[in-house]
């Protein structure tokens, strides 16, 4: 096993290294909400600092009830019996790949941890491209073919991850994909992970969108949790939506093995949070604006330097490809060391090496501190705020002078489609 600190979270202190030591760089490389918590949930936290006993390993009644209520709203009647909370929905994703057991097929890319987690566990991923213009899923055209040779060999293929929308790409399946991918689930008796913790932060609130566990609900995980939606990514909050009891056993066997149960006091305030006030279903618009603003500005000034971006629809986070390197790993490296930009480069997320893609997160621009950060979340314009302005025009000149540098070095490529993939390939602060 060759596991390594994650590609995020290694970036994340690469960058403030450089900062310490002076160097101007531009955060564009992990995925954190970028927003202060919201005063009533600091509160409820507080209210419950006493709450310092071992809890049930599934999560206290109270949350369970608010998440089942969560999902119900949203068209899926939920059991609370059948919610499991953890510390974060990385540590569920976790556990539920020990429960399922067996190989799983991930989209290519996806979030530099399913893959990593597969490794730790001793499973195979197998990697199947999202299809053309989508993200966070395989493609279906390519899906059956993928798990019936990885069967031939003698492989158990168990389980399929979904990222709805996706992380790295920001872009959202369409429902009519969702729902093919959901059909060859049944066909091919896999269970679905899907991954909906950026559900609340798609750009467009009208937009359609189809989860799986309304196609196949007996065969449909879905985990999310408020690290995006509230911003609570150091609270580590998450919860899963199961299919059965059989599984919710498995699942909290792993469990209190590794993590006995989530912290009490954030459980409390989590299960608040959950039940959906007023006061926080407004915070979860604003912050849902920003979002989008910021990151079809960031798609803008990649797109006027010649990038080919899809327009993301979710999240904080777009994926450009730009020609003239050899490698992702190129193209991140000039980025920092010669422009101070800092992104993560696409073979983090499984993709291939000589695909000059990289992961661009967009939301650490709102503002190193709590007030600029609830300014930008309050502005009519946040792309008028000076700080946010200078981050964007530090972008674009940047981007312009990468751009010429590579006319003059004859590196213009023109931006065509991505190589044949083989399906089943295991100082100033902004």
């Amino acid at each position: 096993m060759n596991v390594t600190l994650s590609a995020t979270l290694a970036a994340n202190e690469d960058i403030e290294r450089r900062r310490r030591a002076g160097q101007r760089v531009l955060h564009l490389a992990f995925g954190e909400a970028g927003l202060p918590v919201h005063p009533e949930l600091r509160r409820r936290l507080s209210e419950a600092g006493g709450s310092n006993s071992y809890g049930q390993v599934a999560g206290s009644p109270e949350l369970r009830e608010a998440v089942a209520g969560y999902w119900s709203r949203r068209g899926l009647p939920t059991d609370p019996g059948l919610v499991a909370c953890g510390p974060g929905s990385k540590a569920l994703l976790f556990g539920l790949m020990l429960a399922l057991g067996g190989d799983i097929v991930l989209p290519m890319p996806s979030w530099v941890s399913y893959a990593a987690q597969a490794e730790i566990i001793g499973v195979r991923p197998i990697m199947v491209p999202a299809p053309p213009g989508e993200g966070g899923v395989p493609d279906p055209d390519l899906v059956a073919s993928a798990v019936l040779h990885a069967r031939a060999q003698g492989r158990t293929v168990t389980a399929m991850l979904v990222t709805l929308p996706d992380n790295p790409t920001g872009r959202l399946a369409r429902p009519e994909t969702v729902r093919r991918l959901a059909e060859l689930a049944r066909s091919l008796d896999l269970t679905i992970i899907s991954d909906e913790i950026y559900r609340d932060l798609v750009h467009d609130p009208v937009a359609a969108y189809t989860s799986p566990a309304e196609i196949a609900p007996e065969r449909t995980i879905i985990t999310s949790g408020l690290s995006k939606s509230l911003a609570l990514g150091g609270w580590r909050i998450g919860v899963a939506r199961l299919v059965d009891h059989d599984l919710r056993d498995r699942l909290l066997a792993v469990a209190s093995e590794i993590w006995s149960s989530a912290a009490a006091p954030v459980q409390h305030a989590a299960a608040y949070a959950f039940t959906e006030p007023d006061e926080l279903v407004r915070r979860v618009a604003e912050s849902r604006r920003l979002h989008g603003i910021v990151a079809q500005a960031v798609t803008d000034r990649f797109v006027k330097a010649g990038a080919s971006v899809a327009r993301p629809q979710g999240g904080f986070y777009l994926y450009p490809e730009i020609p003239g390197f050899a490698s992702s790993a190129e193209l991140t490296a000039t980025l920092i060391e010669e422009y101070g930009i800092g992104v993560l480069p696409g073979t983090a997320f499984g993709d291939l090496p000589a695909a000059p893609r990289v992961r661009v997160a967009t939301s650490l621009l709102y503002g190193e501190t709590a007030e600029r950060r609830l300014a930008a979340l309050r502005a009519d314009d946040p792309l008028a705020l000076p700080w946010i302005a200078e981050a964007l025009d530090h972008l674009e000149g940047a981007l312009t002078a990468l751009a010429e540098t590579r006319r003059v070095r004859g590196g213009e490529a023109a931006f065509g489609a991505p190589p044949h993939i083989t399906v089943g390939a295991t100082t100033p602060a902004w």
